[in-house]
């Protein structure tokens, strides 16, 4: 294929050390930001403590690591045997968030019930993305772009809240009558528009690093307003043994369809995102081989998710942004993704890790998800926009967006019904998403 010849090291060349750990540096800063934003955006919302904070960040690091390996090494049927990059994923945020709400007693959040309640939800309805990966073919039938568009859109639409929230100061702020100052408001701006001009440089490096350098320049910005203190790391530990089902395990249905769903949105992603990377990796993208890596990638992508549950971490799946980078580097080799998971397992080990990252203000880290948010809403976007706008496409976004959005926006909308038909559909992304497939599935329309 011609694409192969633009790489310097295919998919089972083995690079000289330097040449490997210079690649698995970029793919880690690629990716670094994005696998520990999850578990700060959850832990923010759900007001848990620094070390509880720590220890989440931590295990999605450790997890992750375990996941990229998974992918890239391939064991029997599972595993996609490419560079693929495995981190925390961003789409289940809200449906996590919602369960772990279920762990509020007399008006105050048990950390423990709620992550329970979050772990055993993320457990079993990871299930979906593994009988998916045997379903395929038929499964594509179903959810469609037009479909998956239109839940990737309603995911962005329904975190730019959380993100907001953050920006204004987060929970803490709320508490100290100081939601929305000047000074929470500037340093998300600061980070924001740093973000922005980072991303919009020539040099490609600076362009992969816009994240990371926003959020430093924004934690540089509030060590000197007196917003972070160090202070708060000594009591870290030297080591983080990764112990099975910490939280234990409880079981909410109207959670686990809610994640179940993302999950089965998350394999069709995963599926794109496994032809792109065999595509730039100058693989098939047709074909039996490329059948059995697709299938073997989705089905790694739901055991890792299964994995990280029982390692108290959060739904995992492949990062996209790495296809760019392998385009970049010209490297293609899947041992370069032993050494990111090495890597990242070593980072999870260490407490003081997820700890320090914990200490950045919710003001930082929400100038820099609003626009992590807007983006996955913006993806969500460009995939309806792929599609053909028909008049059935424009009444299945219509109702979707509508449902999905009006229980996001007025939830007491569902006050009067029944307690297992609320906590079902009080996700907009549920709601909009079943709405998207049903809508899709059962009107006709003659063009």
């Amino acid at each position: 294929m011609e694409k192969s010849k633009e790489l310097i090291y295919g998919l089972n060349d083995r690079p000289p050390l330097r040449e490997t750990l210079f690649a698995a540096v970029q793919h880690l800063l690629a990716i670094f930001v994005a696998i520990i934003t999850p578990p700060l955006i959850i832990s923010s919302a759900l007001k848990f403590d620094l070390e509880t904070t720590g220890f989440l960040v931590s295990m999605s690091l450790f997890v992750s690591g375990l996941a990229t390996f998974v992918q890239c090494r391939r064991f029997g049927p599972v595993g996609a045997g490419l560079l693929c990059i495995q981190g925390t994923s961003f789409s289940f945020i809200s449906p996590i968030i919602g369960a772990g709400m279920l762990g509020m007693v007399g008006g105050k959040l048990n950390t423990e019930m709620a992550l329970s309640y979050i772990l055993g939800a993320c457990l079993v309805a990871s299930v979906v993305e593994m009988v998916v990966s045997r379903l395929l073919p038929y499964i594509r039938k179903i959810v469609t772009p037009l479909v998956s568009g239109i839940v990737v859109s309603l995911i962005g639409m329904c975190l730019i809240k959380a993100g907001i929230n953050s920006c204004g100061g987060g929970q803490v702020a709320m508490e100290l009558g100081q939601f929305g100052s000047m000074q929470n408001l500037g340093l998300a701006l600061l980070v924001l528009v740093s973000i922005i001009v980072f991303n919009r440089s020539d040099n490609r490096f600076l362009r992969m690093s816009s994240i990371v350098l926003g959020l430093l320049i924004g934690c540089v910005a509030a060590y000197f307003l007196d917003m972070i203190d160090f202070g708060r790391l000594e009591g870290a530990g030297a080591l983080n043994i990764p112990l099975p089902f910490k939280y234990g395990l409880r079981f909410d249905l109207g959670s686990i369809i809610a994640l179940g769903l993302i999950y089965l949105v998350t394999a069709v992603e995963a599926f794109g995102d496994i032809t792109a990377n065999s595509l730039i990796s100058g693989e098939p993208v047709e074909g039996p081989v490329f059948m059995k890596r697709a299938q073997g990638g989705i089905l790694a992508d739901g055991f890792n998710s299964f994995l990280a549950a029982i390692f108290n971490s959060f739904p995992n799946s492949i990062f996209a942004q790495n296809n760019g980078m392998i385009q970049l580097t010209g490297v293609a080799s899947r041992y370069v993704g032993y050494f990111i998971a090495g890597a990242l397992v070593l980072l999870g080990l260490f407490p003081v890790v997820g700890q320090l990252f914990s200490l950045i203000p919710d003001s930082v880290l929400g100038g820099a998800t609003l626009l992590m948010f807007g983006t996955v809403a913006a993806a969500g976007i460009r995939i309806i926009a792929a599609t053909e706008i028909s008049r059935k496409a424009v009444l299945v976004m219509a109702v979707s967006f509508a449902t999905g959005l009006s229980v996001e926006l007025v939830p007491g909308i569902l006050d009067q019904m029944p307690e297992l038909v609320k906590s079902i559909f009080a996700s907009g992304i549920t709601t909009g998403g079943l709405t998207a497939i049903l809508a899709n599935a059962f009107i006709r329309i003659k063009e």
